[in-house]
């Protein structure tokens, strides 16, 4: 992989289903300290939390890990993750940055690498993973965001819908992406545009500003933890091996 590159992982305590969750203890750690971890084994770069509690920050640097204060009342992790990165990198050495979902405490770390190396192509703007759908209750469950795209992994749509119909395989679409700094920058920079406000995806945002997002088919998808339901699968997974 070419580039210097990061990975910045956003958290928040105010989660609407699940308030509180990075803290949530699951294995005896917190659950963004496992997530800091399989960022950590991916081993592209430095890895960086972007959170606006001090209580998040000190259970990652307890952890040795490195936590960048950002504003409370920023919209979105993408603007988190922006700036974070200013904060940590005024110089510019990064050129590239990972954004990990603080909710994925069993992301595989090759994951994180496969969303990168899209980068690797000059005319990717955006990196990211989908996993084939195998569960038929997923392909019309609209909480499950579809992925569409081309032979050649160019990302042509994402949706919440059955898409495509047809015969064929679908995609589940993983919230983590590889951005190049200036085409995040310039991301944040757009107002919301009129596709991601229908299908409440900020994907579609870059996608309506021409930006090129490629995707990479991985294994499977990881956990994410929204709810206590979640959480409890979460800690039935990371438990310790007896």
């Amino acid at each position: 992989m070419s580039g210097s590159a990061l990975v910045a992982i956003p958290a928040r305590m105010a989660s609407m289903r699940l308030p509180g969750k990075p803290l949530a203890d699951i294995a005896g750690r917190p659950l963004i300290v496992h997530v800091l971890e399989r960022a950590v084994e991916a081993g592209v770069g430095p890895v960086l939390v972007a959170c606006c509690e001090e209580e998040v920050a000190s259970a990652v640097r307890a952890a040795d890990g490195e936590a960048a204060m950002t504003d409370p009342d920023l919209p979105s992790g993408s603007d988190r993750i922006r700036a974070a990165l200013d904060a940590f990198d005024p110089g510019r050495r990064f050129d590239r940055v990972v954004n990990l979902q603080g909710d994925l405490p069993t992301v595989p770390p090759g994951d994180i690498r496969a969303a990168l190396a899209l980068l690797d192509d000059p005319e990717v703007d955006i990196g990211t993973v989908a996993a084939r759908i195998v569960r038929e209750e997923e392909r019309a469950n609209p909480n499950v965001v579809k992925a569409v795209f081309g032979a050649d992994g160019r990302a042509l749509y994402f949706t919440r819908a059955t898409a495509p119909t047809g015969p064929g395989p679908l995609f589940h679409h993983i919230g983590l992406y590889a951005w190049r700094r200036a085409a995040l920058e310039r991301f944040t920079e757009l107002p919301p545009s009129p596709l991601e406000q229908r299908e409440k995806l900020e994907q579609l945002r870059a996608l309506e500003a021409g930006m090129r997002i490629a995707v990479a088919v991985v294994d499977s998808v990881p956990l994410g933890v929204d709810t206590p339901a979640d959480l409890a699968r979460a800690r039935e997974l990371l438990a310790p091996q007896r």
